[in-house]
């Protein structure tokens, strides 16, 4: 057997048993933020989630390893929403992002899993983030931009992130002035974004 088959070999026998411990750590990863979600949905003020419940930082980032995966699990929805709405932005743009999905999680109006939040009005072409459904690919192209939006949507989804976005529900680009945004109340900026939220606490 020449060198470079045994080399390919050795590569592969020990390049197996990581492939496969990745595999169970995203699965784990995926079904507690199932969990998480479906807490986020009944009770919206609970606390950070315990320890032993919690998405861990190892677990996170075994779920969707190249950015390619299709959008079904929660994980995978919130960070490439994280990622496409504000990959180049810093992290308080990102993470107001994450709270913005996660108010919106179950609230009136909206649907009560991360990824209906995140594909809301694809049905209709009317969707709630644009990114979704602008015929563009969803792949990631900055694999470190998007091992951080893993992170804020694992801290997110763990209850772990304050929300400097108080409350909101809508946000927008500050570089422009979309009409709606005058019928609701502004709760605060960002570098990138303005946030708001209904002035009757309802959403549309």
């Amino acid at each position: 057997m020449r060198l470079p088959t045994i080399v390919a070999c050795l590569l592969l026998a020990f390049s197996a048993p990581l492939t496969l411990a990745a595999e169970p750590k995203a699965q784990v990863a995926e079904e507690k933020a199932q969990v998480l979600e479906h807490k986020a949905v009944v009770q919206p003020d609970a606390p950070p989630a315990p320890r032993s419940k919690a998405i861990t930082q190892s677990e996170v980032q075994a779920v969707d390893p190249a950015g390619a995966a299709a959008l079904d699990d929660a994980i995978t929805c919130m960070a490439r929403s994280i990622y496409w709405e504000s990959k180049g932005g810093k992290p308080a743009d990102m993470e107001a992002v994450a709270s913005v999905v996660m108010n919106r999680l179950g609230h009136n109006g909206f649907p009560d899993t991360v990824c209906g939040v995140v594909k809301q009005g694809s049905e209709t072409g009317n969707c709630q983030f644009s990114w979704w459904c602008d015929g563009r690919s969803d792949s990631v192209q900055e694999e470190n931009r998007y091992a951080i939006a893993k992170e804020i949507a694992r801290k997110a989804l763990n209850r772990q992130l304050d929300d400097r976005t108080r409350g909101a529900l809508y946000f927008h680009d500050r570089r422009v002035s979309p009409d709606w945004a005058r019928t609701y109340v502004k709760t605060t900026e960002t570098g990138d974004f303005l946030f708001y939220k209904p002035r009757n606490g309802t959403a549309r």
